[in-house]
């Protein structure tokens, strides 16, 4: 069947016009806009806007200074992990404020300004710290050689991130999992595990991301120090309502119990099944350890020392109060734990490993589990670091306590 006929609109007589005007605008568009584009009198130039203070300036002996253009601000101080009291900044002529920070030891730091009486980020570094109540900035003072937690040129592991709808705590949650180099899932070789818990205030990303413990794990692996092992780091809450009322929730005893009873829970029943039927986990009781920091501490030493069916090695660093530090207290959290029980305890833990910073506030209440533990005849090993409660010697805890694992 033929079809009906439509010309070419550029073909013919009407084709011949159409093109003519098109080629016509054409021409004339470029003197129109150069007429249009020509101004009536020069503009003045531009002020160019000066150059941001560059923060922070690592020098070569760990000295580091920090910057910050706050012209209009009458004070502002400058507040680094590790350090008790904040630094005053001075103000130069132009408006910003610096200080300088003498010969810190190699590590990773966050920090944060206050300017009149405000916590402000340094807006040219990008690297910072989350948590459920502050960001802060991080910057690295680099090792020579590098430290443990400094990524080097070895083989690397995988960090995934998995969620899942946690029913026990009536929340989509979610959790972390390391792999190791070179580990093929879909391989016969089982692999020991390590469940590594974060601190209050902070969610299931902060042992990468401050914690850098797989790179720790990467390095270690790559020295010979540590077996290849996979490494799952879950959030750690049975109720959110520990963060919605805030630092208040350690005045109440029974908000703390239900959170770790809960947390337990949904590590058993909810991610441990799942992570199981991920990754090839060894189910071998001796390739099982838990450990964690702060209020993760509190939970890895309930978990492990209340499971020693599931679990041979136990690491607690500068764990959160159990109860207060009374011994009653201690024997709530720990009701399997007595003087009859202890000695099948102790045939069954491989580590039971529970560290502190001299300067913690916590410390006094770890020695006091160290004694009642003692007390009833286990055998912990306490370690006792100068520092206060941070990162610092949370990733040097790490570093210590993974060659202790699957070793014996």
């Amino acid at each position: 069947m033929s079809q009906p006929f439509s010309p070419d609109p550029l073909s013919g007589f009407s084709g011949f016009i159409l093109a003519t005007i098109l080629s016509c605008s054409i021409c004339a568009c470029p003197a129109h806009a150069q007429a249009a584009a020509k101004p009536t009198e020069s503009a003045p130039p531009v002020p160019l806007a000066p150059a941001p203070p560059v923060s922070p300036q690592l020098q070569p002996d760990g000295t580091v200074i920090f910057q910050l253009a706050m012209p209009n601000a009458a004070k502002v101080e400058f507040h680094l992990e590790g350090t008790k009291d904040p630094l005053p900044m001075t103000k130069s002529a132009d408006g910003t404020w610096s200080v300088t920070v003498p010969g810190l030891a190699p590590q990773y730091y966050s920090y944060s300004f206050k300017v009149d009486g405000t916590d402000v980020l340094d807006p040219h570094n990008v690297t910072l710290k989350p948590s459920f109540f502050s960001v802060q900035n991080v910057f690295l003072v680099p090792g020579h050689p590098p430290m443990a937690w400094e990524p080097a040129n070895v083989p690397h592991g995988v960090v995934h991130h998995h969620y899942y709808r946690s029913n026990i705590v009536g929340i989509n949650s979610e959790y972390y999992v390391y792999t190791p180099p070179n580990s093929d899932p879909g391989s016969k070789q089982k692999y020991p595990v390590l469940y590594l818990l974060h601190g209050y205030s902070d969610d299931p990303s902060a042992w990468t991301q401050m914690g850098k413990a797989n790179v720790i794990l990467d390095n270690l692996i790559a020295q010979g120090k540590v077996k290849p092992m996979i490494v799952v780091m879950p959030l750690g809450y049975g109720t959110m309502e520990v963060i919605t009322r805030g630092w208040h929730t350690w005045n109440d005893p029974e908000l703390v119990h239900r959170n770790y009873s809960r947390f337990s829970d949904a590590l058993f029943q909810e991610v441990m099944p799942l992570v199981k039927k991920q990754y090839p986990l060894s189910d071998k009781r001796e390739d099982h350890a838990v450990a964690g920091l702060s209020m993760g501490g509190a939970e890895s030493l309930q978990v492990g020392l209340n499971h020693v069916d599931d679990f041979a090695y136990v690491g607690g660093f500068s764990s959160a109060p159990l109860g207060g530090g009374e011994h009653g207290d201690f024997a709530l959290g720990f009701p399997g734990i007595t003087t009859q029980s202890a000695p099948q305890i102790n045939s069954r833990l491989r580590v039971l490993w529970i560290a502190c910073g001299t300067e913690d506030g916590l410390f006094d209440a770890n020695q006091k589990l160290i004694a009642w533990l003692k007390q009833q005849g286990l055998q912990p090993t306490a370690i006792q670091t100068p520092g206060r409660h941070v990162w610092m010697l949370w990733r040097d805890n790490l570093t210590q306590f993974a060659p202790l694992l699957f070793s014996k």
